[in-house]
């Protein structure tokens, strides 16, 4: 379904910042609410709340929508590597997940050295770091490099600053954060689960950069894959066709993510710090239409653009499935 540059305007002042449910236990993250279910559940809802640079610079109509279901899709198509919390989607901005204790560290999985923000591996690179997280790089990379293979660079989920702390994969097990088992096991998952975003994205005409994967334990001790996967929010793609031939000449890979986003503000010097720049409301409206396109392309489904506005939907939703009194 095609939605109008004029549309997405329109709905700019009615994009879903936050949930109000009358359940108990809410909580909220950068992008998501999560409510208490009897049981051992949970109720995620995704909001249109964008972040970057660990801040919440807008709301873009749709982005929740299209990073619940396509982090259902991904998590279907993964379960077979390693489960997941997802019980079922009762509406297109909500997730009834099983209940379970997060691990304190991000699994980011890394194939290419790029990025821009103060975490990333061409970014610390262009510092004159050449022990980045663990791993030795040898000089005279170029930004956007394939590496020879991926790796996993993890941080912690807000550290002592309220930033993300790198960690090297050592550290995870030395500073506690995980014991050594689970950490195997968790390292194993998260690079068969990029593996397979590889080539499904390459069938897509895309490459899969990088990525941010989450876990956590059940109360009976499994290790299940949590929050999101392969979403824009959570990963960075380029696309395929145009890739070595933007490297070679020293151009930015046409990308698929809401890096453009990162790039502009990073353009304008804000890299998370203070206040954020004024932007043009035509920024939004691209962020609406790259996350649709991505949904589109990874699944090969169409877009079909849930009702606005969303908390008397959700509501809805919730009432008829049983999850609201």
């Amino acid at each position: 379904m095609t939605i109008s540059d004029t549309a997405i305007l329109d709905l700019l002042p009615f994009a879903f910042k936050s949930s109000q449910l009358p359940l108990p236990g809410r909580r909220s993250g950068k992008v998501r609410d999560w409510y208490t279910l009897p049981g051992g559940r949970r109720l995620i809802v995704t909001t249109d709340r964008l972040s970057a640079f660990d801040r919440s610079l807008a709301v873009v109509p749709y982005k929740g929508q299209v990073l619940n279901q396509l982090a259902a899709w991904w998590f279907d198509r993964t379960a077979d590597l390693i489960p997941n919390h997802i019980l079922s989607l009762p509406d297109a901005n909500a997730a009834e997940v099983l209940e379970v204790m997060p691990y304190p560290v991000e699994v980011i999985v890394r194939g290419y050295i790029t990025g821009v923000t103060g975490t990333a591996l061409w970014h610390r690179y262009s510092l004159g770091e050449r022990e980045i997280y663990g791993y030795s790089f040898k000089s005279g990379l170029k930004k956007n490099q394939q590496l020879e293979t991926p790796i996993i660079t993890p941080t912690t989920k807000g550290g002592a600053t309220g930033h993300d702390e790198r960690l090297t994969c050592a550290e995870v097990v030395e500073k506690g954060f995980l014991d050594a088992a689970s950490w195997d096991q968790i390292q194993a998952a998260a690079l068969a689960i990029f593996n397979l975003g590889q080539e499904i994205a390459r069938s897509a005409g895309m490459i899969l950069v990088d990525t941010k994967y989450e876990f956590g334990r059940t109360a009976d001790g499994r290790i299940l894959l949590i929050d999101e996967v392969h979403t824009p929010d959570s990963s960075r793609f380029w696309r395929l066709d145009t890739y070595e031939e933007r490297f070679v000449t020293g151009e930015e890979p046409d990308n698929f993510d809401k890096e453009f986003i990162r790039r502009y503000y990073a353009d304008r010097g804000y890299r998370g710090e203070g206040e954020p720049p004024a932007v043009e409301s035509t920024l939004w409206v691209q962020a609406c239409r790259r996350y649709i396109h991505i949904y589109e392309k990874l699944t090969g489904l169409e877009f079909i653009p849930a009702e606005y506005p969303v908390n008397p939907r959700l509501d809805r939703s919730l009432r008829e499935k049983g999850l609201l009194a």
